[in-house]
């Protein structure tokens, strides 16, 4: 008895993509609407559709992007304190409301991250650098005009910082 071999053809499936794997796509093609969906599902408490791994990275970015913030406010504070002391003759209201300015969003900065107090002589050391090379731009002057090392403590910068901050 001669059996033939009977070929089923299985008619193709859509493969369907889980949730959280749709949100990554969505998180590369479109950040907006990607971190939008995201607050939708936790406000919902739609757990299974978050796109946990991206929202951790992003929960992680925000971390660091306030402290570059204040590094930033720290940077262009320096480096008006900087041209101010190494560049008098040229000394311009401008540049104390910028000292004013940015000492202010500094001061914003901590008291809505307290946390960067403990990072805030490295945060001072790294504006730091940036500065001396800004006002070296900026003003012309040779490289040895400016100290290699700030020559400022914390509370020359923010005098009464202990009472706002520690």
């Amino acid at each position: 008895m001669k059996t033939t071999k009977k070929t089923v053809q299985s008619s193709p499936k859509k493969l369907s993509v889980p949730a959280p794997a749709k949100e990554a796509v969505k998180y590369e093609r479109d950040f907006s609407k990607w971190a939008n969906d995201q607050a939708k599902f936790l406000k919902k408490r739609e757990f299974a559709k978050l796109d946990i791994d991206n929202l951790i990275e992003e929960i992680e970015d925000l971390s660091k992007r306030e402290k570059q913030r204040l590094t930033s406010y720290l940077e262009k504070l320096l480096m008006h304190m900087l041209k101010v002391k190494f560049q008098p003759q040229m000394h311009t209201s401008s540049w104390d409301r910028s000292i004013k300015i940015q000492s202010h969003k500094s001061q914003q900065t901590l008291s809505e991250n307290p946390s960067l107090k403990s990072k805030l002589k490295d945060i001072l050391n790294d504006a730091y650098f940036s500065a001396r090379l800004e006002a070296m731009n900026e003003t012309g002057l040779p490289d040895n005009t400016f100290p290699e090392k700030c020559p400022w403590v914390l509370k020359d910068i923010f005098p009464d910082i202990e009472k706002k901050y520690w």
